[in-house]
C-alpha cells in the first residue's frame, strides 16, 4: 500500500494527467510526468520530464524517482511498459496496453472471451479490404489499428463509395473494417479496478457526440435498470479478463432492441467519466489513484444526476468565451485545462449537477449553439 508521501508517475501530461495530479497533490502524494511539452497541461501540478513517450532511457529515468506508474492516454507504446515493468510496478501493465491500444487485438480479446461486438474483419491492403466487405457489408467503417481518437483515422464506406478513397483517407494498412451500427444510445461504463481485484462501478453515463468529438455526457443514463445492470456486467467482466488495475471505460452501443455491443475499451480515465469529478463522492481520478496504490477503492455514489459539455477552441476563436455567463449559473463548475485555443481543441469542460437535466442541456445548447 503506497500512502501519501509517496511519488506517483504519470505518463503523459494532457488534460487527464493535469486532472490526476491535481487529485494526487490534494491527496498528499507527488506527481511526475513525462510530456513531449515543457508547457504541458500538467505541468503546474506535476514535475515534468520532457522527452517524448517513446524515449525508453526517459521513461526509466523517470520511474527510478516513482513508487508506482501510470498512464494518462493508451498511446504510450507498450514497449515502454515493458521495460518500465523491469524496474517499477506499472498500472496498466505492458500486457493490457498493448491489447488495448490496436483495434484488431481489442476486436481479437473481445471474441476470444464472448463478448458482444459488432461484426469485424482485419484488414491488410485495398484487395483484403474489397474481400471484408463482401463479408461484412456496407455501410461500414474502415478505422486505423492504433492512434485514432474522436474520428481521426476512420472513413465511412457507403453504398457507392470507393474502397480505396477510403484506405487512402485513413492514411495507411493495416486497419479494422467494422459493420456500421445503428444504435440508440452510446453508453459509458466507469469502473475502477483494485490489485485485489476488488471492483467499482460508477452510475453508467450517455454520451452525445458532435462531429465525431464527445460532446455531452448525462448520468445517470436514461436507460432502463436492467440494461444498466447488463452493461455493468459487462464492463466487469472486460476489466477482470484484462487484470486491469485502475480506472477504466467501456463505451458500448444499446441497440434498439436492448442489446448491448462493446465499442471501445480505454484502460485510463475518461472524458466521459469528468461527471465523477465533482458529482460522485469519489472522482475517477482518486479512484485510479487508490487502485494504483493498493488502497480500498472509495464510494461511487452520485447523490445528484450530472451532465458534463465539453469546451472545445472553437469558443475561443472569434470573441471572448462566456466565461461569465458560464459561471453565473449557480450549479456550474467550470474546468479549464490551460490550454492554447484552436479549433475543435478540448480546453475544458463544465459540469452542472441538478434534478432536470433537460434543462441542463438546454442550458449547456445555449452556450455552444
Amino acid at each position: 500500500m503506497l500512502l501519501p508521501g509517496s511519488t506517483i508517475g504519470v505518463l503523459g501530461g494532457g488534460q487527464l494527467g493535469r486532472m490526476l495530479a491535481m487529485e494526487a497533490r490534494r491527496m498528499g502524494y507527488r506527481v511526475r510526468a513525462l510530456d513531449a511539452d515543457p508547457g504541458a497541461c500538467a505541468a503546474p501540478f506535476a514535475e515534468v520530464t520532457v522527452a517524448p513517450l517513446d524515449d525508453v532511457d526517459a521513461a526509466l529515468e523517470l520511474a527510478t524517482h516513482c513508487d508506482v506508474l501510470t498512464i494518462e492516454t493508451e498511446h504510450v507504446p507498450a514497449a515502454v511498459l515493458a521495460q518500465i515493468e523491469t524496474r517499477r510496478e506499472v498500472h496498466p501493465n505492458a500486457a493490457a496496453l498493448a491489447t488495448v491500444q490496436d483495434r484488431l487485438r481489442q476486436r481479437e480479446f473481445l471474441r476470444r472471451h464472448g463478448l458482444p461486438q459488432t461484426a469485424w474483419a482485419g484488414v491488410d491492403d485495398l484487395p483484403g479490404l474489397e474481400r471484408a466487405l463482401q463479408t461484412i457489408g456496407r455501410p461500414a467503417v474502415l478505422k486505423t489499428r492504433t492512434e485514432g481518437y474522436d474520428g481521426k483515422g476512420q472513413a465511412r464506406i457507403g453504398a457507392g463509395d470507393d474502397p480505396a478513397a477510403a484506405l487512402a483517407a485513413i492514411g495507411h494498412a493495416p486497419a479494422v473494417l467494422e459493420a456500421w451500427v445503428s444504435y440508440e444510445r452510446e453508453i459509458s461504463v466507469i469502473l475502477g479496478r483494485g490489485r485485489n481485484g476488488d471492483i467499482a462501478i460508477y452510475p453508467v453515463a450517455e454520451n452525445e457526440h458532435r462531429h465525431h468529438v464527445l460532446h455531452i455526457t448525462r448520468a445517470p443514463a436514461r436507460i432502463a435498470p436492467a440494461v444498466a445492470a447488463r452493461a455493468r456486467e459487462l464492463g466487469a467482466a472486460v476489466a477482470e479478463a484484462l487484470g486491469h488495475v485502475g480506472v477504466m471505460a467501456i463505451e458500448m452501443f444499446l441497440l434498439p432492441d436492448g442489446e448491448l455491443l462493446v465499442n471501445e475499451i480505454a484502460p485510463r480515465t475518461h472524458n466521459s467519466g469528468h461527471y465523477t469529478l465533482g458529482g460522485c463522492v469519489t472522482s475517477q481520478f482518486e479512484q485510479h489513484l487508490r487502485a494504483i496504490c493498493g488502497l480500498p477503492l472509495g464510494d461511487v455514489t452520485q447523490p445528484r444526476p450530472a451532465l458534463m459539455l465539453n469546451l472545445l477552441g472553437d469558443l475561443w476563436l472569434d470573441e471572448a468565451p462566456p466565461l461569465a455567463h458560464i459561471l453565473a449559473h449557480p450549479g456550474a463548475r467550470l474546468h479549464l485545462y490551460g490550454k492554447a485555443p484552436r479549433a475543435g481543441r478540448k480546453l475544458g469542460h463544465v459540469l452542472v449537477l441538478g434534478d432536470d437535466l433537460d434543462d441542463a442541456q438546454a442550458w449547456a445548447d445555449s452556450i455552444v449553439g
